[in-house]
């Protein structure tokens, strides 16, 4: 019984991967309707585990399912977009701040840890492994700052933000930029100093928005060109 549970359990996050590298590399597009049947033909299984992993990617954000009409990839507007990055480089820098307050030696080691990964995958140029140890920074970040409210509030602006914020990194050089941003972070960081910190996270997620608005899915015609 355990070893069958385990196993259901390894092959809808199979599936779950195989759609997330999809969404990512936009093969499945903004708005696009999943076509479950097809999905489970191609890859050989049942609706159970798509459901499964569906589930999983409608809890990142990355697809929304929709009572009696399906499910659907993420998308968000561009003029949400230069809304939304402006609110969460606030709350992102208000948790690098308390961060700094409430973090323990052991803490600042964690995120030493995952910034080295950056650094290796950045030097490799892999620009969905350095992602998903972003995110797991940003998120250790926020667990450190030790604040309920907080975390609640960030967690669901970056379910919205998610998509977008892989899809900076494949602009031109944002790779590397991204990198020395993190750098500066973790200077911060070291020194404990909570307001330069906040202000090195602010300057980051400003620097996502300008890397998103180089690209035209997300260009917004209210928004001067950065």
């Amino acid at each position: 019984m355990n070893s069958e549970l385990i196993q259901r359990r390894a092959l809808y996050q199979q599936v779950a991967d195989r759609l997330r590298k999809r969404i990512y590399d936009h093969t499945l597009a903004p708005g696009e309707a999943i076509d479950e049947k097809q999905l489970c033909e191609e890859f050989g299984i049942s609706r159970t585990p798509l459901r499964e992993a569906l589930k999983v990617l409608n809890s990142e954000g990355l697809v929304e399912l929709v009572p009696n009409r399906g499910c659907f990839v993420g998308q968000i507007e561009p003029r949400e977009l230069h809304d939304l990055f402006p609110v969460m480089a606030v709350l992102e820098g208000l948790c690098a701040h308390e961060a700094v307050r409430r973090g323990s030696d052991a803490d600042f080691e964690r995120l030493e840890e995952l910034h080295a990964r950056l650094e290796q995958h950045a030097a490799a140029g892999d620009i969905d492994a350095y992602y998903e140890d972003n995110f797991r920074f940003h998120l250790v970040v926020q667990e450190i700052s030790r604040n309920h409210w907080l975390q609640r509030v960030a967690n669901d602006l970056r379910k919205i933000l998610r998509l977008a914020r892989h899809d900076q990194l494949t602009v031109d050089g944002r790779l590397q930029g991204s990198l020395q941003e993190h750098r500066r972070i973790m200077e911060a960081f070291r020194r404990r100093d909570a307001k330069a910190v906040e202000q090195c996270m602010k300057e980051h997620l400003t620097a996502q928005l300008q890397g998103l608005a180089r690209l035209d899915v997300y260009k917004s015609p209210s928004e001067p060109a950065y």
